[in-house]
């Protein structure tokens, strides 16, 4: 069913909105921990706040960007706003395996000596590591190397132009590079 379709149905039957929860609730709950290093609980608690808005303005998507990429601002908006209405010490990222896997393979090439890492236990030195990237790069890894976007969707969803996307990745890499050296990680 393709989005207008069952921005239709969701009219007729808001049931229907379920059908959105199911394809964006995990991915959702990732972006989020992995952007503002909030528990899974107030993940959660942000996610809510995202589906309620997605529900509320659902009719005043226009197709100018991609689906994914509205609902991607509105969690990246939500997540911000929340987060600095709390204003918490630095960002505390927490990151599951599957990402740890995808961060370490997008920053190794070949055969570096940073191949070592993926046979390592470095995931804590990962996450302090991606902690001390600033918000805007680590948003970038994040939809990136974690979400497997494309830097087109990322420029829909940061609103900033391709170019400086493909920036922002690449000095996020380079920074993670040299973040895991100076915490040891390849010792």
């Amino acid at each position: 069913m393709d989005i207008r379709s069952l921005i239709q149905e969701i009219n007729r039957n808001p049931d229907a909105f379920g059908e959105i929860i199911d394809v964006y609730e995990g991915k959702l709950i990732r972006y989020i921990m992995g952007i503002s290093g909030y528990s899974y609980e107030d993940a959660e608690n942000i996610l809510q706040e995202v589906f309620l808005k997605v529900y509320r303005h659902i009719n005043e998507y226009d197709g100018q960007w991609s689906f994914s990429s509205w609902i991607y601002r509105i969690a990246h908006n939500t997540t911000v706003d929340e987060f600095r209405k709390n204003r918490k010490d630095g960002w505390n990222t927490s990151i599951d395996d599957e990402a740890y896997s995808a961060i370490i393979q997008s920053i190794t090439d070949g055969n570096s000596p940073e191949k070592d890492l993926l046979k390592k236990d470095i995931k804590d030195c990962v996450q302090r590591a991606i902690s001390h990237l600033s918000g805007e790069y680590r948003e970038a890894i994040m939809l990136r190397c974690i979400e497997g976007y494309s830097y087109e969707e990322i420029s829909d969803i940061l609103r900033m132009p391709t170019g400086t996307v493909s920036t922002l990745v690449n000095r996020a890499r380079k920074q993670l590079r040299t973040l895991l050296e100076k915490f040891h990680c390849n010792q």
